[in-house]
């Protein structure tokens, strides 16, 4: 971090941030060969945690220690015999120069560091399959409460009448639990990719 200060409103010091640091976050486009698992986990992880892509590509090879253990682990022949497809990333510039550091220490091709990188999301993509898989479960029931819920409200409305404090107070819960109810089943159809994987 550059040692240069600029002063705030309160006249304390500020450190300006430093050009190097900087530059290493623009966004720069780097082709790889993976495969179509890895493509598909990426993707799959992306778009079930809500997290961009770049930020995840970024996360898991700014792992310097992770990639370490991979550089040196890595067999070779076991990539090669992987079937791979060329695919186009977004990623950080300081991103794209740790990859190529590691590669290049190591002799390992970039692809091969990528490709072991992002199985590691495998796990988490086991993890929330299962929370997904529960998920379903409790929408299943969350559907059944809404249904008794609306003939709760049916029967308040014909005993007490539509303009009675309680119809209106169940009224309005049943409002927010159909709202809930719909935002859960939207989030559970878009999960549904997850158990395909």
């Amino acid at each position: 971090m550059n040692s240069k200060k600029v002063r705030s409103a309160d006249g304390g010091d500020v450190p300006q941030p430093d050009t190097n640091d900087l530059r290493g976050r623009q966004s720069v486009r780097a082709t790889f060969k993976l495969s179509s698992r890895a493509i598909g986990a990426l993707s799959i992880v992306a778009v079930h945690l809500g997290i961009k892509q770049k930020s995840l590509f970024d996360h898991l090879i700014e792992d310097a220690h992770s990639l370490n253990l991979i550089a040196k682990e890595l067999a070779a022949e076991d990539f090669r015999a992987l079937e791979r497809v060329q695919k186009t990333f977004v990623i950080s510039r300081r991103t794209l120069n740790c990859l190529e550091d590691i590669s290049r220490q190591f002799n390992t091709p970039r692809d091969a560091l990528v490709e072991y990188s992002i199985q590691r999301l495998l796990p988490v993509i086991e993890r929330e399959r299962e929370k997904h898989r529960s998920r379903k479960a409790l929408l299943k029931e969350i559907e059944e409460h809404l249904e008794k819920g609306q003939t709760l409200l049916a029967l308040s409305r014909d005993q007490l009448g539509e303009e009675d404090p309680v119809t209106g107070w169940l009224d309005s819960a049943m409002a927010d639990f159909e709202h809930a109810c719909r935002n859960i089943e939207d989030f559970v159809e878009k999960g549904d990719v997850i158990e395909d994987f």
